[in-house]
């Protein structure tokens, strides 16, 4: 119940006081993405419940021959890597922590088709809410691989504790402002499951 006050708080304080970014940050990608400028897309929570994730849109639309959207790498944009450096696309999570549906620390949002591919362990990232940032996250973020980020997640579900908490706000203020583990060549692999040896 404390990590929800805090988190209620601060995000509606950060929203308050970072609203003149958000207008910027609005007005730059509606000038050279167009709209929508808000990237919506469904992620699964705590233990698996499905919600609406909120991101501000740092990728074009463009399309192959064939109709199908070009790889996330090639519709990325001047602008988009810009703001993706700056960790400017994810400041409408807090709107999402402010609703509850995910906290300021934990397990970052996955995909949900990664559902089905996870391990029993792996399943447990979800025994908490996600968050804006997480011990992967300050750990190497895009940097690392996905055996390190789930190894990590769990290590952070099995060890939270409000302290542990702002360790972890610490560590990603100072990532941010020395912009660490944010693009990675290519764009991130995908999760492809857990490959029988």
């Amino acid at each position: 119940m404390l990590k929800r006050m805090i988190d209620t708080s601060v995000s509606f304080v950060l929203l308050l006081l970072l609203s003149p970014v958000f207008l910027f940050t609005y007005i730059k990608l509606k000038t050279s993405i167009g709209s929508p400028v808000i990237f919506k897309q469904v992620r699964p929570g705590k233990n698996e419940v499905l919600f609406t994730l909120y991101k501000f849109r740092t990728m074009n639309n463009k399309k192959d021959g064939n109709g199908n959207l070009l790889p996330d790498h090639e519709r990325l944009t001047d602008t988009g890597k810009w703001i993706r450096k700056r960790s400017l696309d994810e400041l409408p999570q807090l709107w999402n922590v402010l609703k509850g549906d995910i906290s300021l620390v934990g397990p970052r949002p996955l995909l949900v088709q990664y559902l089905d591919l996870y391990s029993a362990d792996q399943k447990k990232r979800h025994f908490l809410k996600p968050g804006i940032t997480g011990w992967a996250q300050v750990n190497g973020r895009n940097e690392i691989s996905w055996k390190e980020k789930f190894e990590y997640d769990l290590y952070y579900v099995e060890n939270q504790t409000l302290l542990f908490d702002m360790q972890i706000l610490w560590l990603t203020v100072w990532k941010v402002l020395k912009k660490e583990g944010i693009e990675q060549e290519g764009g991130v692999t995908p999760f492809e499951g857990n490959k029988i040896q």
